[in-house]
């Protein structure tokens, strides 16, 4: 779109009487609906045609391409000669796909929101997408509407499970694009033919709460077209009173613009931000895709994960949990049991986390891996490792002569005393504690240091 007609569809906008019109100001005042700074947990499912040679990273195709050596290595030991990316989508296959199981387990995993991927980089549309025929798993592969299929399962498990769709904006190798980015992004064929056509399709179809966009990087958001679809999403889409959209939007978007900041892969300040923000990581840690190869020692641990929720939630952000299928639909049961582990832990701890607020104090100034949230009043100190002999100091809370100690999961009161500074607690037996891997403290009427 030309900058001439950029303000031509701004003053349409403005003459209609819509709230938000297609400028960076008008859309970053929009509220943050509160369903999404309440959820704190989602799930992130990255799943295409990738996860058939699931060997390096989802970026295969790319570093194929572009020479990686491990990658043509593998090619030239386990593939024919002139074997091509697209011979892959035939076996992906998802005969094991079962989205009713996918989103129960989602459900036990305590995840509020779940985000799948729709398309990648790679282009290949996990929907009958009219704008990518036949590159889409309707065509090939499983010959399914997976993004449907999910989409369903999800809404059918209640109200308290949110679906979202990712969405790449850039396609490595369609033409149309290679097109416009030779032209220095002067003309916008592949946005105005693909992309934009792809995002208005998936919203109004499958309705996702969440648009989580990608692939911006290489051009402005003019050249996406960005602010206008969002404009139309906040104020005439199906879910215009409930989505919500992350910050990659163009050049210079990110961390500037957005419901919710991701800023970087697996970003985690570790210091209360001043804007939403959100820490998607991978449970595999060399890889968003499924890896046959992957090794143990590469998947977080259950500690891992809550110290990456604790540190998250206690700072504002929400956590978006990274899973990959197998090509085959089944999501791998290291992946399975980490879910569950979470759903666990947070049957016990959930109030501490859902619904929460950051405290006057994110960690504790005294003791290290405690981390605080509030709720409803109550604060909550995340602790991370049980304290040797029992005795957990707090620099960060005085207490009130109306001070009580609980721990979640455990019956009865803890016994503390003032410190200098803050409180010294008692931790009771830990055989009577129902909580694993970390423990949740309730402090009732204290006060910050």
């Amino acid at each position: 779109m030309s900058r001439f007609k950029y303000l031509i569809v701004c003053a349409f906008f403005a003459l209609a009487g819509c709230q938000y019109t297609p400028d960076w100001d008008s859309l970053d005042s929009r509220p943050l609906p509160q369903w999404y700074d309440d959820a704190k947990i989602g799930i992130f499912v990255h799943w295409g045609v990738f996860s058939v040679p699931s060997f390096d990273t989802e970026w295969f195709w790319y570093n194929w391409e572009e020479g990686y050596p491990p990658v043509v290595d593998f090619m030239e030991k386990n593939y024919r000669p002139n074997f091509t990316y697209p011979d892959f989508a035939p076996q992906f296959t998802a005969e094991f796909f079962d989205a009713h199981q996918w989103a129960g387990l989602f459900k036990a995993s305590g995840a509020k929101y779940v985000v799948l991927t729709s398309k990648h980089h790679e282009g290949f549309c996990n929907w009958p997408s009219k704008n990518s025929w036949p590159w889409t798993s309707m065509e090939f592969g499983p010959k399914r509407n997976l993004v449907g299929e999910l989409a369903d399962a999800i809404r059918g498990i209640g109200p308290n499970l949110h679906f979202g769709l990712y969405h790449s904006l850039y396609e490595w190798f369609n033409p149309l694009y290679l097109d416009d980015k030779a032209n220095s992004f002067e003309t916008n064929d592949f946005v105005t033919r693909k992309t934009m056509p792809e995002l208005f399709d998936l919203v109004s179809t499958y309705k996702p709460e969440i648009v989580w966009s990608d692939g911006d990087w290489e051009a402005p958001d003019w050249y996406w077209n960005s602010t206008v679809f969002l404009s139309w999403l906040f104020n005439e889409s199906p879910v215009k009173d409930t989505v919500v959209v992350n910050d990659r939007w163009g050049i210079g978007c990110i961390g500037e613009h957005g419901s919710y900041y991701t800023v970087q892969d697996r970003f985690n300040p570790g210091v209360l931000q001043d804007h939403k923000w959100e820490n998607c990581f991978t449970l595999d840690e060399q890889s968003w895709g499924y890896r046959r190869n992957a090794r143990l020692f590469s998947y977080l641990t259950i500690e891992d994960v809550l110290f990456q929720l604790a540190t998250t939630i206690s700072c504002g952000g929400n956590v978006l949990v990274n899973v990959g299928p197998t090509h085959d639909g089944r999501i791998p049961p290291i992946m399975e049991e980490r879910l569950r582990q979470m759903g666990d832990w947070l049957d016990v701890n959930g109030q501490a986390v859902y619904g929460s607020r950051p405290w006057a104090y994110q960690n504790d100034t005294l003791t290290p891996g405690v981390w605080y949230t509030s709720n409803n009043n109550n604060v909550y100190a995340i602790v991370l490792s049980w304290p040797e002999d029992d005795l957990l100091p707090l620099g960060s809370v005085v207490s009130t002569p109306e001070t009580k100690v609980n721990m979640l999961g455990y019956q009865g009161e803890l016994t503390f005393a003032a410190g200098s500074p803050g409180i010294e607690v008692t931790f009771p037996n830990m055989a009577k504690v129902k909580s694993k891997w970390a423990w949740v403290l309730e402090l009732i009427a204290v006060s910050p240091a």
